[in-house]
């Protein structure tokens, strides 16, 4: 297979994932001085570049569903990756050797 139009190609794809990049950092909350408020949160999780991607694309790829069905999917998503991050940090936690 020949790599005629590869680079355009990179530096498309390139561009995209730092702008979907800089759209999750911007979206992230300052981080807590309490190391366990993860494990504490009720949050959902920050956006993070799939859930980003997949949130423009519906927009400029409209999916069957409305756009409030889109986003209570994308909130709930989150919530049940916040809950199994939760989940994860509690069973680290109590396995921390004491002292």
């Amino acid at each position: 297979m020949t790599q005629i139009g590869a680079d355009p190609w990179h530096r498309h794809i390139t561009l995209a994932l730092a702008f979907l990049t800089a759209l999750a950092a911007d979206a992230t909350p300052e981080l807590s001085a309490d190391t366990h408020h993860f494990a504490r949160s009720r949050d959902p999780i920050t956006l993070t570049v799939p859930e980003i991607r997949h949130l423009l694309a519906a927009v400029f790829n409209p999916p069957v569903v409305t756009a409030a069905k889109l986003l209570h999917w994308s909130t709930w998503r989150r919530r049940h990756q916040a809950t199994a991050r939760r989940s994860h940090y509690r069973r680290r936690i109590a396995s921390e050797p004491a002292g």
